[in-house]
C-alpha cells in the first residue's frame, strides 16, 4: 500500500532536483482488526484528514518539534506510505509520537516524516499490502458544502494505495488555500468526502483546473496516472 511519490505540480515523471534532496515519508497506519475491519470510505477519509491534521499542528510549524522533518519532507519527493496494525501492533503504534485520527469505523494514526531507510522497528515490521476494505452499502452523495476528493474511475487501486492519493489530493489542496480557509477548515475538523466520480465529472474536474494527483508509477498504476482531484470551490463560502 506504498504510495507513488510527486512533486507539486506540475507534475515531473522525470529526473527532478528534488531528487537530489534527502527521501523522506509521511507514515501513516491504518487500525485494521480482523474481525471488525473499518469502511472503505471511512479509511479513505480519516487518512485524508490524518494528513490535513499534521499539516496543520503546531509542532509541524516554525519551530516546533516536527518542523524540520515537515520541511525536508516537502522540499523532495513527497512519498506517503500506509501500513496496516492489529492488537498489539496497534498499541505498539500508537505509543510513538504521532496524531490518531478517527472517523466512522476507522482509525488512522500519522507520523511526522521520517528518512526512507529510518523507519522505527515497530513500523517497519507492519504489513504494507494485501490489505482490502469494502463499504456495506454504496457512500451516499457528500453534503452541500463539503469538500471533497474525487478519484479517478478508470483507476484500480488498493485501499491502502487510495488512502495515500486522497491524503496527496488534500496536501496540493491545503497549499493552495489561504490561512483565513485554513483556520476555519481546521477549527471544523476537516469535513471531507471521498468519492469515486463518474467519467463525466471526472473530465469535468479535471478541466477545471482543481489540484490534481499525477501518479509516478512507482505502485500500482500507469507512471503519470492522475489519480485524485481535490475539488474545495466550496470552502469558506
Amino acid at each position: 500500500m506504498t504510495s507513488s511519490d510527486f512533486p507539486p505540480p506540475p507534475f515531473a515523471d522525470a529526473h527532478s532536483p528534488r531528487d537530489e534532496a534527502p527521501q523522506f515519508v509521511l507514515p501513516l497506519v491504518l487500525h485494521l482488526e480482523k474481525t471488525a475491519p473499518p469502511a472503505r470510505t471511512d479509511a479513505l477519509e480519516t487518512a485524508a484528514r490524518a494528513v490535513l491534521a499534521l499539516l496543520s499542528d503546531p509542532r509541524a510549524e516554525g519551530e516546533g518539534p516536527w518542523a524540520e522533518a515537515v520541511r525536508d519532507w516537502q522540499d523532495a519527493r513527497i512519498r506517503k506510505v500506509v501500513r496496516r496494525a492489529r492488537g498489539a501492533e496497534w498499541r505498539r503504534a500508537e505509543a510513538l509520537d504521532g496524531l490518531t485520527l478517527s472517523g466512522g469505523s476507522a482509525e488512522v494514526r500519522v507520523y511526522p516524516p521520517i528518512p526512507l531507510d529510518g523507519w522505527p522497528k515497530d513500523l517497519a515490521k507492519l504489513q504494507v499490502s494485501g490489505t482490502e476494505l469494502s463499504d456495506a452499502e454504496p457512500p451516499a452523495a457528500p453534503a452541500p458544502g463539503t469538500p471533497v476528493v474525487w478519484l479517478n474511475p478508470e483507476v484500480d487501486m488498493s485501499a491502502g494505495k487510495t488512502m495515500a492519493q486522497a491524503g496527496h489530493a488534500v496536501q496540493l489542496a491545503w497549499w493552495e488555500l489561504d490561512g483565513e480557509r485554513r483556520a476555519a477548515w481546521a477549527e471544523a475538523g476537516f469535513p471531507l468526502a471521498v468519492r469515486t466520480a463518474d467519467k463525466e465529472r471526472w473530465r469535468e474536474l479535471v478541466a477545471a483546473g482543481l489540484p490534481v494527483v499525477h501518479d509516478a508509477g512507482f505502485t500500482e498504476v500507469v507512471p503519470g496516472s492522475a489519480t485524485a482531484v481535490a475539488d474545495l470551490r466550496q470552502l469558506g463560502r
